[in-house]
């Protein structure tokens, strides 16, 4: 090597013109210095210069280019492996929040979010083992082995620099997307309710006879029982629903009030043994029907109608149903009319805004007449079994009463073991009877899965939270009104006595469970 640098310094040391005439040996020394240090080859002369010291300095960076194991974190940071993790998780963070956003205005499925999640989710391993591998440079994506130590530590300098640049403007896209979230002109603007979202107002009772109110509230009960039971829908509860008129006028606040886009209509017109239905679904934006029917059936055929509407909005609304809740919708609760007849008396009773130890006591007689018409009918049991617990809570601590609670309750489970509502009543049972209050948060949870738009699962964890000291968890769940949070605590202390019944007359016992 030594030899090739000297031969090549002195051919082009040797001035032309000198007929090959040998110029002092200092400046053969000199000039051939001078070019090797003006061409590109590793190495310099010198008077300490050997050809194995020559020879290893041409293999000086490869060796800088390997990996020392214990320097893993800083040859992650000289990579740039850390800002491309921060950058690409605030990116992420950014789409997967404007998917669940926009994806629901222009009606994309659910499982098109959950694949921009699953596939960011798998793309971050993937992001990092690139970027520990490739630079960037102005020529374009390069091997970071390829690139001289000198240009690498330039090129990962800029590169470093525009993924500073990245994060900084992702941040500032969620910085704007969490403001605007949570101005008033935003949240109340259409696009930030989903277009699946369903509240069904009290039906109105058009029949001659006034008595014949209940059987309106117990179809509107069943109808939005049967929304519950789907996942794509949402739908607002009853207690939000019910202070509102039969066919108020004013559609579009009442929407705004409950965050929905579509409200349901109906009325309800019972005679002998003649019922007619007629319901309509409303879009509050665009103030037009979406869907409208009646139904005119008699006593003894009235079990499907329910269970028909349901599945008229869902098609309305594009909802799609799957396997399960497609057979949920079509079980018929009962053949028999009477039992049917005073299923819903007790489920109108049920119904009210604010339920009482003494209306569920009254509905306990309506359901025993069901469950006696028909043995084998397992939502009456089911809803029998959790008025007698609401009795025993609030009026009745007996043994009887609990032993009435829990043969409801088994026979509802020997019919219907894993159906929403048995459960439901399992966990009220484990809530107001037995008191034990994780196995009843368990419980709920199992029955949120079946029924994801009821409203009771989360009314009841608030109760429940409220009652283990968690205030702030129970006041997120479910609003308190003022002083209820003491009220709470006096019940609470004063559990067993007949005082608890008295505050709740007092003060109305749907607050204070």
């Amino acid at each position: 090597m030594t030899e090739w640098l000297i031969v090549h310094a002195w051919k082009a040391c040797v001035p032309k013109g000198t007929g090959g005439s040998n110029p002092p040996p200092s400046a053969i020394v000199l000039r051939a210095v001078r070019f090797a240090r003006s061409t590109s080859y590793p190495t310099t002369l010198s008077r300490h210069a050997h050809p194995s010291r020559i020879a290893g300095v041409t293999s000086a960076s490869f060796k800088a280019r390997r990996v020392n194991p214990k320097n893993i974190l800083t040859e992650l940071k000289r990579r740039n492996v850390y800002r491309a993790a921060v950058a690409y998780g605030v990116v992420a963070w950014f789409l997967t929040q404007l998917t669940t956003q926009v994806f629901p205005f222009f009606e994309i499925p659910n499982s098109a979010v959950r694949f921009v999640v699953i596939a960011l989710a798998v793309g971050f391993p993937i992001a990092m083992l690139l970027s520990w591998i490739y630079e960037l440079t102005p020529e374009g994506v390069v091997r970071t082995e390829d690139l001289d130590p000198i240009e690498a530590r330039s090129v990962q300098r800029r590169s470093g620099r525009l993924l500073d640049f990245i994060i900084i403007g992702a941040l500032l896209l969620v910085i704007a997307m969490l403001v605007t979230g949570r101005l008033p002109f935003y949240r109340q603007t259409g696009e930030s309710i989903s277009q699946k979202s369903i509240a069904v107002l009290p039906f109105e009772n058009l029949s001659e006879d006034k008595a014949n109110a209940y059987f309106a509230d117990g179809i509107r009960e069943e109808i939005l029982t049967r929304l519950a039971k789907i996942a794509d829908l949402k739908v607002i509860s009853r207690t939000s629903t019910q202070r509102y008129q039969s066919k108020p006028g004013n559609l579009a606040e009442i929407a705004k009030q409950l965050g929905v886009a579509n409200i349901l209509e109906g009325s309800v017109q019972k005679a002998t043994d003649q019922v007619r239905v007629t319901v309509q679904l409303i879009q509050v934006a665009s103030d037009s029907h979406l869907w409208a029917d009646t139904f005119d059936r008699k006593l003894t055929d009235i079990f499907g109608v329910e269970s028909e509407i349901a599945k008229a909005i869902a098609d309305a609304l594009q909802a799609k149903l799957t396997g399960g809740e497609q057979r949920a919708l079509a079980v018929k609760p009962t053949n028999n009319s009477e039992a049917y007849d005073a299923y819903l008396r007790g489920l109108a009773l049920e119904a009210r805004t604010t339920v009482s130890p003494d209306d569920s006591g009254k509905a306990v007689g309506f359901y025993e007449r069901a469950v006696q018409l028909d043995p084998a009918f397992a939502l009456a049991w089911a809803r029998l079994s959790r008025a007698n617990a609401h009795v025993y809570f609030g009026l009745d601590s007996t043994t009887t009463r609990r032993e009435a609670t829990e043969r409801a309750l088994n026979t509802a489970q020997k019919l219907q073991p894993n159906s929403p509502e048995t459960l439901l009543a399992q966990a009220y049972y484990q809530y107001w009877v037995r008191r034990d209050y994780e196995l009843a948060k368990a419980t709920f949870g199992r029955v949120r899965e079946l029924l994801p738009g009821s409203s009771d699962v989360p009314g009841a964890l608030a109760l429940i939270a409220r009652r283990q000291g968690r205030w702030d968890e129970g006041a997120g769940m479910k609003a308190l009104p003022t002083g209820s949070k003491l009220l709470c605590s006096i019940r609470a202390t004063l559990n067993g006595s007949p005082w608890p019944h008295r505050l709740t007359r007092i003060f109305g016992n749907s607050r204070l469970r």
